[in-house]
């Protein structure tokens, strides 16, 4: 029987666009739920009659790309279409239907891994696909309430989410689910619920043997793998591909067409800095963010919640952890992610800026229960550039929400997403 399934923040997003789109595009790391979420909604009362086929089936497979025509023939909308990234050669095909028929909602496509995807997707079906990014499951979503999330913005209203009582606090809560990742499988009930070591091994095996090996054509994978382990490890910091090249073993150019691969795979996002015309004296260069911290656990190598919070890896994990759920707020309603980070050359630095509607919000993200007033002390850096700047947050490990001053709230991490 497979497990429950867990409400997507997405859904919503989803059912709008497909009254709106002929076809809708979903793309997303491997295992973070896509097939699921389209099934799911499909069999809900009212949805059409959709077939499903997955790429994933030699057969079809040999038909998409040998005989794309043939192959929209034989399965007529409403389709979906799963792994969609093993023939693009679909898409000329895909968008000549369409047209044809002039429906909407006519097909539902995934994909995992979109090296080649995007820039064929806005080739061919531009004014034509909606398209959405998801992510793996937002803590509000592994409580089942996934349906009540909104982008994260300061001064506006919080999910009302509350850790369950655990002996350690809200700090073992947090580190356990920092530690056990977001995949829907870690999150099954009882003995369906994966094991954290072999879901992780056999994740990383199918990632570097059929994405990185086939689809990237990266030849050394050992290679590869440390620097998997390279950016794991340097989550939360600025991005150094020197560095990291030199820890590797490759050329710089190799490490910067890696780093495109861990990007367009979903596991890496960058955070760029902000940018003014008002100071030449700001850091260009953006911070390096592993977006499930599942995996960076795993391939730095902690093997449990406990060791990982005592660890030297700590703080940064548990911003890239609050990172990821800000971001989920945003892209599982189907809006970009609006987010940049302050840093001069006087060493002054703002975690977060939330730039939303010519405001600037400036977030900070703090490993304690009771941040004090020096948390925010390079806010008003903001203020003396001429920025229009509004309210600001300090994400904490916090038992509630609380004023820190007049500007600024205390906000418990797990109530952001």
């Amino acid at each position: 029987m497979p497990p429950p399934y867990l409400p997507r923040t997405l859904e919503r997003f989803i059912r709008k666009a497909n009254a709106q789109f002929p076809i809708l595009m979903l793309s997303g790391p491997r295992q973070v739920g896509k097939t699921t979420l389209l099934k799911t909604l499909n069999e809900q009362a009212g949805a059409p009659a959709r077939r499903y086929v997955t790429l994933d089936n030699p057969l079809l497979l040999t038909l998409a790309r040998e005989e794309p025509a043939l192959f929209l023939q034989r399965f007529p909308p409403p389709l979906t279409i799963d792994e969609i990234q093993y023939a693009p050669g679909l898409f000329p095909y895909l968008k000549e239907a369409v047209d044809n028929r002039g429906e909407k909602g006519m097909y539902w496509l995934t994909g995992s891994q979109p090296f080649h995807l995007m820039h064929n997707v806005s080739e061919s079906l531009a004014g034509r696909v909606a398209v959405m990014h998801l992510q793996g499951l937002s803590t509000a979503e592994t409580l089942g309430q996934g349906q009540r999330v909104i982008p994260f913005l300061p001064g506006q209203p919080v999910a009302d989410i509350a850790p369950p009582e655990l002996p350690g606090g809200p700090l073992a809560w947090v580190f356990e689910r920092i530690w056990r990742g977001a995949y829907p499988a870690l999150y099954a009930p009882g003995e369906a619920q994966a094991d954290h070591e072999l879901f992780y091994g056999s994740y990383l095996q199918t990632y570097l043997q059929r994405d990185i090996r086939d689809l990237a054509q990266v030849g050394d994978l050992m290679a590869f793998t440390r620097f998997l382990r390279s950016a794991a490890a340097r989550t939360a910091q600025l991005l150094n591909l020197a560095d990291m090249a030199r820890d590797v073993g490759i050329a710089p150019n190799t490490a910067k067409h890696w780093l495109s691969i861990l990007i367009a795979s979903g596991l890496v996002w960058l955070l760029e800095p902000y940018h003014t015309n008002l100071s030449k004296r700001l850091v260009k260069t953006p911070k390096l963010y592993f977006l499930d911290t599942g995996l960076a656990a795993y391939l730095t190598q902690w093997s449990t919640p406990a060791t990982l919070e005592a660890g030297a890896l700590s703080g940064a994990i548990f911003e890239t952890w609050v990172l990821a759920e800000l971001l989920k707020s945003y892209w599982h309603n189907g809006r970009q992610a609006p987010f940049h980070y302050y840093r001069d050359k006087d060493q002054k630095e703002i975690d977060l800026l939330i730039v939303l509607d010519g405001r600037i919000h400036p977030v900070e993200i703090k490993k304690t229960a009771e941040p004090g007033r020096d948390s925010v002390r390079h806010f008003p850096v903001l203020d003396h550039l001429g920025l229009n700047t509004g309210p600001g947050a300090v994400i904490c490990l916090s038992a509630e929400t609380l004023p820190l001053n007049a500007g600024v709230e205390i906000v418990p991490a797990w109530r952001i997403g």
